[in-house]
């Protein structure tokens, strides 16, 4: 990760949160360096495992957007997005455009137990990674047609 200390998004559809919770709780001390991000209820959860520095809104509330802007901001190193592909999400748009963030700024992302589980065992996230953050300045600076 890019940071001495890390920060980390926490995020999962509520037939995922049992699975977030466990797997949390599995990567306890992984995570126990880590500056945590969540949202809503997700985040109350976690809460009883680990601190959450930064508790969001409830994702269908606009907890997604939050943490969406906040990996423009550049002030997430990863995201943990436990996503039910089973059910239909009143919110489908918002957690289209948050992973759509991620891949855009380049985080990385796990989406399920095993990339999760992959994600702690690489060793960027022991030794560090220095992610690079694309450069999109010529796409800002373009002139559009009148």
């Amino acid at each position: 990760m890019s940071r001495a200390q890390p920060t980390v998004a926490l995020v999962a559809h509520d037939n995922k949160k049992a699975a977030l919770i466990d797997w949390v709780t599995r990567h306890r001390d992984a995570l126990a360096d880590c500056h945590l991000v969540a949202t809503g209820t997700t985040g109350k959860q976690i809460e009883s495992i680990l601190p959450v520095q930064t508790r969001l809104m409830s994702g269908p509330l606009g907890g997604d957007q939050q943490l969406g802007a906040m990996i423009a901001e550049g002030k997430i190193d990863a995201l943990i997005f436990f996503w039910d592909p089973l059910s239909a999400q009143p919110h489908d748009p918002d957690v289209k455009a948050l992973l759509r963030l991620a891949v855009v700024w380049n985080i990385p992302t796990a989406s399920n137990i095993a990339t999760a589980d992959y994600l702690l065992a690489s060793a960027h996230w022991q030794g560090g990674y220095d992610r690079q953050r694309p450069d999109y300045g010529d796409y800002a600076n373009r002139t559009l047609p009148r």
